[in-house]
């Protein structure tokens, strides 16, 4: 996949997104112009990834594209967690070495990732790698006064950071006073957090100056993004059920630890994904993996439907909109049927009233509109709007395929192959020429009714699917 080239300062439009610490959206001013960094939570690796996870791994995606429009370099860090008591017992229940499983599970991720066309992270660090740097982080921070040992754990002590909540908008008071939880004896404050704690011989842990442990969640993030991205960076994002506690404690610690740096100058937090109108759960049998989903429909439509809501809007996934997405794109690649692509579209930059949309706090709607548009002009045969088209969507990851392709393309889960279509037109014609129109006929609708549409020229009979 080719992007266009970095637009040059003078014709840079705005971008503006929404920071959830300023709680508005803002003009996005780099710290560097020459070189913009992101930083987005990865996976806890025990499992395979949900369409849940793919929300905030989309919102990352299409903000990094734009970034790399816009900006002559970005660097985009996406971690992974393979140390967390979530893993130690999946591998138990599983009765599987915890190595094996966070290897399997991080390239199911990856495999997932790469069918969903999401760039990759030019930077991937894992937690286990990562060691040497939190417990930096944590000496630093007892040095300063705001961490304490107590039997053999190590937490953070919120009191010593006046503006902790800021970023929530939360108040630690009542924080405090809404947990739920069991206040440990040892713990000063009942907001104190864990930055290490002790390991059994059975669980994994490495030695520290306060005994052999394991790091919190927390504290991984805060050392990871600042051993690849530095004591102030751009932009770090996620979902927004990792703004408190997760994103929060990450800010405190950080800020402690490096009080001349910023940390994070914006913060973006993407809205949750429900099923059918309500919270994916087991229990309610709406758990959907990205593996379920891509059985029963295409990779862009599924990447459209996820598109069809303003990242920071929550969104609702039905198979019925997943079916509407691929409509959509069936709209789509008929514009682009009449219009080959050049060579020179392959640079082709995106249209501007496109790109306006994405950099209004990335508004994908408002830029499928733009889409839309394009298509009914390239349908009514302008090639310039079909070649628009086709730039819009390969910034955003559509539209890269050929026509002929998406619409011979499988169905997912009950379809019919291609080996069967074409056997069974290869029937049809054979019944055709026995005058056995009956049957001919009857392939046709059998093939419609599985939404299979033949058109027949001079040339003899094409097909592709469709509605």
């Amino acid at each position: 996949m080719t992007l266009p080239t970095p637009l040059q300062e003078a014709t840079r439009p705005v971008l503006s997104l929404h920071d959830s610490q300023r709680r508005a959206v803002a003009p996005f001013t780099p710290l560097d112009p020459e070189h913009v960094r992101i930083y987005y939570c990865g996976p806890t690796v025990y499992d395979l990834p949900h369409v849940g996870n793919l929300r905030a791994m989309l919102t990352a995606d299409i903000l990094t594209r734009v970034l790399r429009r816009l900006y002559p370099r970005v660097t985009f860090v996406r971690n992974i967690t393979d140390v967390d008591d979530k893993i130690t017992a999946r591998a138990r229940d599983n009765g599987e070495d915890i190595a094996a499983l966070t290897e399997r599970t991080t390239a199911e991720f990856h495999a997932d990732l790469s069918a969903m066309n999401m760039l990759p992270p030019d930077i991937e660090p894992r937690a286990t790698h990562n060691i040497a740097e939190m417990q930096a982080m944590i000496s630093r921070l007892i040095e300063y006064g705001h961490a304490y040992e107590a039997e053999g754990h190590v937490l953070f002590a919120v009191a010593s950071f006046p503006s902790y909540g800021a970023l929530s908008g939360r108040d630690p008071e009542e924080l405090v006073a809404g947990a739920r939880v069991e206040v440990a004896p040892y713990k000063r404050d009942a907001g104190d957090f864990v930055l290490w704690k002790p390991s059994t011989p059975d669980l994994p842990g490495w030695e520290s100056p306060w005994g052999r442990g394991r790091p919190g969640w927390h504290i991984e993030c805060s050392a990871m993004a600042h051993r690849y991205l530095g004591e102030s960076f751009d932009i770090h994002g996620g979902g927004s059920d990792l703004l408190f506690p997760h994103h929060e404690n990450e800010r405190a610690q950080s800020l402690c630890c490096f009080p001349g740096g910023r940390f994070a100058n914006y913060w973006l937090h993407n809205a949750m994904l429900l099923v059918d109108g309500e919270k994916m759960s087991k229990s309610l049998g709406n758990f959907l993996t990205i593996r379920d989903v891509l059985a029963r429909g295409p990779v862009e439509a599924l990447r459209l439907l996820l598109m069809s809501a303003q990242y920071r809007s929550v969104l609702n996934f039905t198979w019925s909109g997943l079916e509407e997405s691929r409509k959509t794109l069936d709209r789509f690649y008929r514009a682009l049927a009449g219009s080959p692509e050049s060579p020179e579209d392959a640079e082709r930059a995106p249209p501007a009233a496109f790109l306006a949309a994405l950099c209004d706090d990335l508004n994908t709607p408002r830029a499928i509109a733009e889409m839309h548009a394009l298509a009914g002009a390239a349908l009514q045969g302008d090639t310039a709007a079909a070649a628009d088209l086709r730039a819009a969507g390969r910034l955003i990851g559509l539209l890269e395929q050929e026509p002929d392709d998406w619409f011979r393309g499988e169905e997912g889960e009950g379809a019919l192959s291609a080996a069967t279509i074409e056997a069974l037109i290869e029937e049809r014609l054979a019944a055709r020429k026995a005058r056995d129109f009956a049957r001919a006929d009857g392939i046709r609708a059998e093939l419609s009714e599985a939404g299979v549409i033949l058109e027949d020229g001079p040339s003899g009979t094409t097909w592709r699917r469709g509605s």
